[in-house]
C-alpha cells in the first residue's frame, strides 16, 4: 500500500534573511530525516520570509532567491517542498518548489492572490494558472498556497489532475478566532475534493503581524487528525497510508485571552530580536495599560531586558506610586522615578506670556505627556532600548492619546487591544501568577493629568465605546446601523466623529501588534482629509 511520511516544518522565518532561512529549513530537514520522514513541507515564502512587501519589486531580490533555492536543493538531506518568490520570463510568482536529488524537480505557482485586509499580493505577483501535482513515494500529491484553499477552484483542479492528498503552504497571520475559521475553510475544501489535507503555517512576528503557526491535518472525512501548538516552532510528522491520514497528536486550542497574550508576547520578542534592540523601556503610570504592557514585555524578553520609569506629577496619586513600585519589585525589573514637576514649572514660565488671558485646558495636560515622552526617548537614545508605548485600541480610535507624548515610542504593544479586553488580559495574566496589583485592575482608569480625573469624564463607558468602535471599524456598519443595534445615538455620533477626526494622529503612531480582524495598520487605509458623511 502507498505510504508517505510528511514532516511539517512550522518555522519562524525572517524577511530578507535568505541564508538564515535556508539554515532554518535545513535544520528542520535534518530532524525530519532522523524521524524517518519522506518529505519536509515548509510554509509559504519560507525561503524569503513573509510578507517581503516592496522587496518584491526589486529584480535583485528574485535573483538572490533563485541562488538560495538552488543551494538549498543541493544541500537538502531529504526531499522538500519549499515556498519562495520566483521570477520567470518577466513574470513574478508566489511559488512552491519540489526539491529532490539536488535539483528543482517541479514548481507550483499560487493561483489565488489575496488583496484584502493586510494582503497586497496583486501588487507584487502574477497568478499561476495550472495545478501542481507531484509523485512522492507512489502518492499523487497536490500543492496549494494559502489563499488557494480559502476559495474553491485550485484544490478541485488538483484533484481533477489526479491528486489524492493536498499539501498547503501558508503564511496566515493571526487574529482572534482565526484557527477555528481555518479549520472550517479546510473542511469545505475536503468536502469538495474528498482529499485529506496537510496545512503548514508560518510562526513568528513580522512588524505588526504575528503568525501563530498552529499547523494541522484533516482527513478525508473532515476529522482533525493533527494539531500543532500555536506560537512556537514545531516539527509535526504526519503519516499517510493507504489513502488515509493516521491519527496523531491534537493540541487543544487556546482560550481567547491565552491566544492574544501569547500573540503579544511573540510579537514583542520577535520585533526586538529581529531588529536587534537590546531591551525595552516604558513609562509605568500605575494604570492598567502600562501594567499589562510591562507584564507582556517581561514575559517576552525577561526581566533583565526591561526597564520601567515612573514619572509622577503633582496630580499623580500615591496609590499609583505604590502600585508601580510593587509591580516592579514583583517582576524584578529596573525601576526608576523621575518627577516631571520641575519641567512643568519651567514650561509654564516659558509659555506664560504666550498663554496670558487663556484658561488652563488640555494644552497643559498634553505638556505633561510630552515631557514624559521626551524623557523616555532620551533614555532610549542613551541605552539603545526601544520605547514601548502603552496606548490601547480604544484610545487610538478616538484620539485619547497625546501626539509626541504617550504616543512617542518605537513599538505599540497593545495598540490593537480594546480597553475591555485589556482588563481580561490582566486577569488572565494574574491567573498564571499575580504580577499586576489588584488596585490597578479595580480602580477607575485615569490619565491623572488634572485633579480627580477619570477617563469617563470625556469618553462613554468602555463597554459602549468598544462596541461602537468594533461595529464601525471591524464590521463597516454605518452610524445608523450601529444605533439600530441598541447603542445610544449620542454616543455613536460622538465616537464616530472622534474616530474620523483623529486619523492624522494614528498615521504618526508606532507600528503595533495586530490581534483583531482589523487593526489600525495595513488593513485600515482611510484618508486623513475626507468630508464623507455616514448614513444615519
Amino acid at each position: 500500500m502507498p505510504s508517505l511520511k510528511i514532516a511539517v516544518a512550522q518555522i519562524n522565518c525572517v524577511v530578507g534573511d535568505l541564508a538564515g532561512n535556508t539554515q532554518r529549513i535545513l535544520g528542520a530537514a535534518t530532524k525530519a530525516r532522523d524521524l524517518g520522514a519522506d518529505l519536509l513541507l515548509t510554509p509559504e515564502l519560507a525561503l524569503c520570509g513573509y510578507p517581503p512587501e516592496d522587496l518584491l519589486l526589486r529584480p535583485d531580490f528574485y535573483r538572490a532567491c533563485a541562488r538560495e533555492l538552488t543551494a538549498l536543493a543541493t544541500a537538502a538531506p531529504l526531499p522538500l517542498v519549499v515556498g519562495h518568490a520566483e521570477e520567470c520570463a518577466g513574470r513574478r510568482f508566489n511559488s512552491a518548489s519540489y526539491l529532490v536529488d539536488g535539483r528543482i524537480a517541479a514548481t507550483y505557482r499560487k493561483q489565488r492572490l489575496p488583496n484584502t485586509d493586510v494582503f497586497d499580493e496583486e501588487r507584487y505577483f502574477d497568478a499561476g494558472d495550472a495545478p501542481g501535482v507531484i509523485d512522492i513515494c507512489g502518492v499523487r500529491v497536490g500543492l496549494a498556497i494559502c489563499e488557494d484553499v480559502w476559495q474553491p477552484g485550485a484544490a478541485e483542479a488538483a484533484r481533477a489532475a489526479g491528486a489524492e492528498l493536498l499539501l498547503t503552504l501558508n503564511a496566515s497571520p493571526f487574529h482572534m478566532q482565526k484557527l477555528a475559521r481555518r479549520h472550517e475553510i479546510l473542511r469545505q475544501r475536503v468536502a469538495g475534493t474528498r482529499m485529506p489535507v496537510i496545512y503548514v503555517n508560518m510562526v513568528g512576528g513580522q512588524d505588526e503581524l504575528v503568525f501563530d503557526g498552529a499547523s494541522f491535518a484533516i482527513d478525508a472525512a473532515g476529522r482533525l487528525t493533527h494539531q500543532c501548538p500555536a506560537f512556537v516552532e514545531a516539527l509535526m510528522l504526519v503519516e499517510y497510508h493507504d489513502g488515509h491520514l493516521l491519527p496523531g497528536e491534537v493540541t487543544a486550542m487556546l482560550e481567547p485571552e491565552a491566544e492574544v497574550y501569547e500573540a503579544l508576547k511573540l510579537g514583542v520578542r520577535d520585533y526586538l530580536g529581529k531588529n536587534g534592540f537590546p531591551g525595552a523601556i516604558l513609562g509605568l503610570s500605575g494604570g492598567i495599560d502600562s501594567a499589562l504592557t510591562l507584564a507582556i514585555a517581561v514575559d517576552a524578553l525577561g526581566a533583565e531586558r526591561v526597564r520601567a520609569v515612573m514619572m509622577p506629577s503633582p496630580y499623580t496619586a500615591q496609590m499609583s506610586l505604590d502600585d508601580s513600585r510593587q509591580m516592579a519589585q514583583t517582576l524584578g525589573i529596573r525601576y526608576d522615578e523621575i518627577t516631571i514637576e520641575p519641567a512643568m514649572r519651567t514650561l509654564a514660565t516659558m509659555l506664560a506670556a504666550q498663554f496670558a488671558g487663556t484658561a488652563a485646558d488640555t494644552t497643559e495636560e498634553n505638556l505633561q505627556a510630552r515631557i514624559r515622552g521626551m524623557i523616555l526617548m532620551a533614555l532610549s537614545n542613551k541605552s539603545g532600548a526601544i520605547v514601548l508605548t502603552t496606548g490601547n485600541k480604544s484610545e487610538m480610535a478616538v484620539g485619547y492619546a497625546t501626539l509626541y507624548g504617550d504616543m512617542a515610542g518605537g513599538f505599540a504593544v497593545i495598540k490593537d487591544v480594546f480597553k475591555t479586553f485589556v482588563y481580561r488580559l490582566a486577569r488572565y495574566r494574574n491567573g498564571i501568577s499575580p504580577v499586576i496589583p489588584e488596585n490597578i485592575i479595580v480602580r477607575p482608569p485615569s490619565a491623572e493629568l488634572k485633579p480627580n480625573q477619570t477617563d469617563q469624564d470625556s469618553l462613554p463607558p468602555y463597554e459602549v465605546l468598544d462596541a461602537i468602535i468594533e461595529a464601525y471599524m471591524e464590521r463597516d456598519l454605518s452610524g445608523g446601523e450601529i444605533v439600530a443595534l441598541g447603542l445610544p445615538e449620542r454616543d455613536v455620533r460622538r465616537v464616530v466623529a472622534m474616530l474620523k477626526r483623529n486619523e492624522y494622529k494614528r498615521r504618526q503612531s508606532p507600528v503595533g501588534i495586530r490581534v483583531t480582524r482589523r487593526g489600525f495598520g495595513k488593513d485600515w487605509r482611510y484618508p486623513i482629509t475626507s468630508l464623507y458623511s455616514d448614513e444615519w
